[in-house]
């Protein structure tokens, strides 16, 4: 069986277009070189063009890079991007966003994309977020409340810090616990620090962070969405209903439960607390020496985090927490995203009543 000239191309292109080109030399016939090797007569004509004006070497296969690349980006362009991303480790999105906004540069993503590609840095792929039942989602956009994702972070994790840096957090005995409050529109974080992980932290905490969005003229109501731990309840039905009508209601709050085993409800706070791990604790505990340094530098990371931190997820754009509040209408002072960063312990284990009294009644009278 005689075989088509694109049979032979798919073995060996060079080849194929050799064994054309002899047949025309030998009948001097496009339409029937065409013919024996089953193609176009436009085929034949090009590769019989290209022998004539250049032997065999007109055979081979041409690069097909231009030969100019006049939008190409510069070269110390790219190496500012290159440095960007192993500084930063962020995405193509947020890449774009910290350039322009620290050095001018303007690139698009896919650009940056392409830029890394061609230098051997890959990004990773998103997971396809799993579809659970109904809850509360942090993409509902359309609601009359705070939607608040909260969490109480082991600060304490070797995976995350090394053995270095965890060691050191035990010699120096500093706070275990970090309480992390995330408005989940505008990712706005507030957050607390304590040695223990214990109910009346918590509702000291959330006595503190109410009071402080009530101060500042918000009047929503806040639901505050979190795991099933103790310190907040269980899954206790009696416990919750308690917290609830005692402590959370009278501050215009709503103490609420994720799905069991269902993470993804709470996935933007369980999100900002790698980013604490990656962007605070591992490149700054090395120069913290006791508590009082802790809670200064955690002060100074909130307030980066909340008014200079561009993020990138859904509905930001690049914009920070503070850009993104004031977007959806929210006439507040670039203060409020200073929330006093302060050891729990110190004031709820001192301010402990008997059981049975209320505990924020030092609160309300002071």
């Amino acid at each position: 069986m005689e075989l088509s000239y694109n049979q032979v191309y798919h073995m060996n292109p060079t080849e194929a277009r050799k064994q054309m080109v002899h047949t025309y030399l030998q009948t001097g016939n496009i339409s029937h070189t065409a013919r024996v090797w089953n193609t176009s007569r436009q085929v034949v004509r090009k590769w019989v063009r290209r022998y004539q004006e250049q032997g065999d070497d007109g055979l081979a296969d041409l690069p097909r890079r231009p030969h100019t690349s006049p939008r190409q980006t510069p070269a110390e362009v790219e190496q500012k991007v290159l440095e960007a991303r192993k500084h930063t480790g962020f995405g193509t999105r947020r890449l774009a966003w910290h350039l322009w906004r620290e050095q001018g540069i303007a690139l698009s993503a896919h650009t940056i994309r392409h830029i890394l590609r061609r230098h051997g840095v890959t990004t990773r792929r998103k997971k396809k977020r799993q579809v659970f039942y109904p809850a509360h989602w942090a993409w509902e956009e359309q609601r009359d409340y705070w939607l608040a994702q909260v969490d109480v972070k082991d600060i304490l994790d070797k995976a995350a810090l090394g053995t270095q840096l965890y060691e050191r957090v035990k010699r120096l005995r500093l706070p275990r616990y970090q309480y992390t409050f995330c408005e989940a529109r505008t990712r706005l974080r507030f957050v607390a620090y304590g040695f223990e992980l214990h109910q009346s932290n918590v509702l000291l905490w959330v006595y503190l962070v109410m009071r402080w969005i009530r101060d500042f003229g918000i009047k929503e109501l806040v639901v505050w969405q979190t795991d099933w731990g103790e310190e907040f309840g269980g899954d206790n039905p009696q416990k919750l209903s308690e917290l609830q009508q005692r402590y959370f209601a009278p501050l215009g709050a709503q103490l609420a439960r994720y799905p069991k085993g269902r993470k993804g409800y709470n996935g933007r706070v369980e999100r900002s607390h790698r980013t604490d791990d990656e962007e605070f604790y591992v490149p700054l505990l090395g120069q913290i020496e006791d508590v009082p340094s802790l809670l200064a530098a955690a002060s100074g990371w909130q307030a980066y985090y909340n008014l200079r931190r561009a993020h990138s997820g859904k509905g930001m754009e690049g914009k920070t927490p503070y850009e993104k509040l004031v977007e959806l209408g929210y006439d507040v002072p670039e203060e409020f995203a200073l929330f006093p960063v302060v050891l729990l312990d110190t004031v709820s284990t001192s301010w402990q009543l008997e059981t049975g009294n209320d505990l924020l009644a030092h609160y309300e009278h002071g």
